[in-house]
C-alpha cells in the first residue's frame, strides 16, 4: 500500500475526488495558461490514473509516456506526477496527442485524441481557432488586444471541454508493455577536457 506524497497531496485530493476544474487549474501554474490540448491532458491523465489505481508518492510508481511535447503533456505531466526529473515520464516524437500511462508491472492504458473529434472542434470554436491560425501558426501580428483574447477564449475552451467525456474524446485501449527500469544511481566523475562532473556509465 502507498503512502500519500505530502507534496501531491493537493493534485491528489482533487485526483480523488475527480475534480477536473481543480486539476486543469493546478496544471495552468505550471504550464502559463489554459487551453483545450492542457485540458485534454488533465483528461487523460485522470482517466488513466484512475483506471489504473495508482497514487503517485514520486517513487517511479507510474510512468507517463507521451508523444507529443504540446500543451497535452503538461496536462499529463501535473496529474500523474510524471516528470524527467523522476524518471517517470518519457517522450517518444511521434507527433501525436497520446500518452501511454503505466504501472511497472506493465499494465498500461494509452489514450489517442480521436481524429474526428480534433477535427471537430475547429466548427465549435471558431473565433478561438481562428486567433490561433492567425497569431500562432500563421505569426502574424496581432494587437495586444487580440492576444488577451486568445487567451480569454481558449480558457474558456478548456473549461468547456472538460464536460466532455474521455470515452468520446479519445480512443482507449488497455495494453500490456515494457517499460523502463528504474533510475540507476552513477557516480559522478570530473571530464578530463571540461572540469564539469558528469555521470560515469
Amino acid at each position: 500500500m502507498s503512502t500519500k506524497n505530502r507534496f501531491r497531496l493537493e493534485v491528489e485530493e482533487r485526483i480523488e475526488s475527480e475534480d477536473l476544474p481543480g486539476l486543469l487549474k493546478k496544471a495552468g501554474e505550471l504550464h502559463g495558461h489554459h487551453c483545450s490540448y492542457l485540458a485534454y491532458g488533465v483528461i487523460a491523465g485522470l482517466y488513466g490514473i484512475k483506471k489504473l489505481g495508482i497514487t503517485n508518492t514520486g517513487m517511479e510508481e507510474v510512468v507517463a509516456i507521451v508523444e507529443t511535447n504540446n500543451c497535452f503533456s503538461d496536462g499529463v505531466q501535473m496529474v500523474t506526477g510524471c516528470s524527467f526529473g523522476n524518471n517517470a515520464l518519457i517522450y517518444r516524437d511521434y507527433g501525436k496527442t497520446a500518452v501511454t500511462i503505466a504501472k511497472h508491472d506493465g499494465q498500461a492504458i494509452r489514450l489517442v485524441l480521436n481524429p474526428e473529434f480534433e477535427d471537430s472542434r475547429e466548427k465549435e470554436y471558431p473565433e478561438a481557432l481562428g486567433l490561433f491560425d492567425k497569431l500562432v501558426r500563421r505569426g502574424e501580428q496581432g494587437s495586444p488586444g487580440d492576444y488577451a483574447d486568445l487567451l480569454t477564449l481558449f480558457a474558456k475552451m478548456s473549461a468547456k471541454e472538460l464536460n466532455i467525456p474521455a470515452e468520446m474524446m479519445f480512443w482507449i485501449r488497455e495494453e500490456k508493455i515494457e517499460i523502463p527500469s528504474f533510475a540507476p544511481i552513477f557516480e559522478s566523475v570530473k571530464c578530463a577536457r571540461c572540469g564539469e562532473n558528469v555521470m560515469a556509465l
